[in-house]
C-alpha cells in the first residue's frame, strides 16, 4: 500500500500565502502521522485552477496514473482536489471501484469506505444532481440565446444559409438567388427535377429534387 498526498493551489502567490502548499502539507502529515500511515510522496498542483479536471491537471494525471488497488490519497479540502460534486462523485466511483481510499481531511477522513462514506456520497449526489440542472439551465439558455441571434449551433445548414465570420447563420447569395429560381420555376409548372437541372444551370449549384422540394416547402411555410 502507498499512501499519497494531493496539494493544490490556483496561482503562484497561493503556493506561499493563505492556503499554501506548505499548509496543505503539514495537514496532510499531520493527518497521516495520526492514522499510522507513512507519506509515499505528495503530487503539488502549483498554479492551477479549480475549474480544472483532476485527470486534465498535470499533477493530477501523474497521480490518478500511480494508483493501484489498496493505495490510499489524502488531500487536506475537496475543493483542492475536485472542481465541483459533480466532478467529485464521478472520480469517488472510480476510485472506490478501484479499491483505492481517499481521506479527505475536511470531511472527516476516509471518504470511500468508512462510517462517513455512505453520508458523504449522499450528499455529493444530492449536490451533483443540483449541478447538473443547472448546467442543463445554462444549455438550454445559450442556445436559446444563439438561436435568436441567429448563431449556428451545429448540424445542418438550411440551404439558402451559410455560417459568418461572427458564427452566425447568414443569406448565402448564389443560394438565395437559386432558391428564386426554384420558386419561379415550379410557379410556371416545371417539375421538382427540372427545377434542378434550373438551378445548375443558372447557378453552378447541384442539388437534388428532393432538396429543391425541402427548400419550397421552407418557402411555403415562411410566406
Amino acid at each position: 500500500m502507498k499512501v499519497y498526498g494531493y496539494t493544490r493551489v490556483s496561482t503562484d502567490r497561493q503556493a506561499d500565502e493563505g492556503e499554501s502548499l506548505g499548509a496543505q502539507h503539514r495537514q496532510i502529515q499531520g493527518y497521516t502521522m495520526m492514522k499510522g500511515m507513512e507519506i509515499t510522496c505528495v503530487f503539488e498542483e502549483r498554479g492551477v485552477s479549480g475549474a480544472t479536471a483532476l485527470n486534465e491537471r498535470p499533477q493530477g494525471a501523474a497521480l490518478l496514473a500511480a494508483l493501484e488497488p489498496g493505495d490510499v490519497i489524502v488531500t487536506a479540502k475537496l475543493d483542492r482536489m475536485f472542481r465541483s460534486a459533480l466532478d467529485a462523485l464521478e472520480v469517488l466511483q472510480q476510485l472506490k471501484a478501484r479499491g483505492i481510499s481517499l481521506h479527505m481531511i475536511d470531511l472527516g477522513g476516509d471518504v470511500t469506505g468508512n462510517g462517513i462514506s455512505k453520508l458523504v456520497f449522499t450528499i455529493l449526489s444530492a449536490v451533483a444532481e443540483a449541478e447538473r440542472d443547472r448546467i442543463k439551465e445554462r444549455i438550454r439558455d445559450m442556445k436559446r440565446d444563439q438561436k435568436e441571434r441567429h448563431r449556428y449551433l451545429g448540424g445542418f445548414v438550411p440551404f439558402g444559409l451559410k455560417v459568418g465570420d461572427e458564427g452566425e447563420l447568414v443569406p448565402d447569395p448564389v443560394a438565395q438567388a437559386a432558391i428564386a429560381t426554384m420558386v419561379e420555376a415550379r410557379a410556371t409548372g416545371k417539375s421538382l427535377r427540372q427545377c434542378a437541372e434550373l438551378v445548375q444551370e443558372r447557378h453552378g449549384l447541384e442539388v437534388s429534387h428532393m432538396t429543391v422540394k425541402r427548400v419550397l416547402e421552407a418557402e411555403k411555410k415562411a410566406a
